[in-house]
C-alpha cells in the first residue's frame, strides 16, 4: 500500500516515523496530481463561486476537497487508474470513523472532534 499526501515528503516521513507506520508514502506536493483528479482547486476556480467536483458543479468552494483513487501498476510498468471516490465516499477508507460510529458519542460532530487525537497525544500515552 502507498498513501499520498499533499505535504512535502520530508514532513510526511517525519509524521510516518512518529506514528510508527510501515507503509510507503508519496507526495503530490510538487505536481498537478490533485488538480488533475479534481480534488484541489486554484484560487481562480474558487473565486468563480462554484467548483467542478465529484462529477458535478458545487456551490460550496474551497481549495481542497476529499478524494481517494486507486491505481494498478503491471509488470511492464504501465499504470492503470482503477477506482476513485469523492465526498462521503471516502469514509470507507477511514477506519476511525467506522469505529467511532459504534461508540456512544459517535463522531461527536455537533461539538467538533477536538477530543480525538493521534495516539501519542493523549495525556497518558507514552511519548
Amino acid at each position: 500500500m502507498i498513501a499520498v499526501s499533499r505535504a512535502p515528503l520530508v514532513e510526511i516521513e517525519r509524521f510516518r516515523s512518529r506514528m510508527g507506520w510501515q507503509f510507503e508514502w508519496v507526495s503530490s506536493n510538487s505536481n498537478s496530481f490533485n488538480y488533475d483528479f479534481r480534488v484541489s482547486f486554484t484560487p481562480e476556480e474558487v473565486a468563480t463561486g462554484h467548483i467542478d467536483y465529484n462529477f458535478g458543479q458545487w456551490r460550496e468552494t474551497g481549495e481542497e476537497w476529499p478524494g481517494v483513487s486507486a491505481f494498478f501498476k503491471d509488470e511492464t510498468g504501465d499504470v492503470f487508474h482503477t477506482y476513485s471516490t469523492f465526498g462521503r465516499g471516502v469514509e470507507v477508507m477511514m477506519g476511525t470513523y467506522a469505529m467511532l460510529d459504534l461508540t456512544p458519542k459517535g463522531r461527536n460532530e455537533a461539538g467538533g472532534m477536538d477530543w480525538v487525537r493521534h495516539h501519542d497525544r493523549y495525556e497518558n500515552s507514552p511519548r
